[in-house]
């Protein structure tokens, strides 16, 4: 099992590429992450699969 994993994904705010660091021993987990590149803040929302890797949906803070 990977314990921690490696995503890449976009900023809904300014569309740069960014990458989030996934502890794969959380299955569901929701938490607000600010931007690496516009400071803007994000909330990601990450589970994990039935083969143990990631899958993220990264949306803008004022968006849920």
């Amino acid at each position: 099992m990977i314990l921690q994993e490696l995503v890449e994904s976009h900023c809904p705010c300014c569309g740069e590429a960014i990458q989030l660091l996934i502890d794969c021993s959380v299955l569901q987990q929701e938490y607000i992450e600010d931007c690496q590149v516009c400071c803007r803040p994000m909330t990601i929302l990450a589970t994990i699969d039935p083969e143990g890797l990631a899958v993220v949906k990264v949306t803008a803070e004022d968006e849920l």
